[in-house]
């Protein structure tokens, strides 16, 4: 299909073949169709990753896509991150969602 992303495959089909590609096309397509797949914004970033190959860009797609159709990150989601992050992170993000929104 040129010019064109085949939205149409549900992530179980596209799971047992896909592979790292960091191209738009090996990648946009299947984090728009894990978001589609998904239930729910934790779901939405579950099913990316579970599709393997580029995994942190595919879960940073589909979260863009999931945060905003879903009305954010979840807070215990939110929570769990502050957990992890240092302190200098931690001051870092709250500064960018302050900023640019979140």
């Amino acid at each position: 299909m040129t010019g064109q992303y085949d939205l149409n495959k549900h992530v179980d089909e596209i799971r047992p073949s896909y592979e790292f590609d960091v191209s738009c096309q090996g990648t946009v397509p299947q984090a728009i169709c894990a978001f589609i797949d998904s239930t729910d914004f934790e779901d939405a970033i579950r099913t990316a990753v579970s599709l393997g190959g580029d995994t942190d860009t595919l879960a940073c797609i589909t979260g863009g896509i999931a945060q905003a159709f879903y009305g954010g990150v979840p807070q215990p989601i939110v929570n769990k991150v502050y957990e992890i992050l240092d302190a200098r992170l931690g001051k870092i993000t709250r500064m960018f969602i302050e900023k640019y929104g979140g």
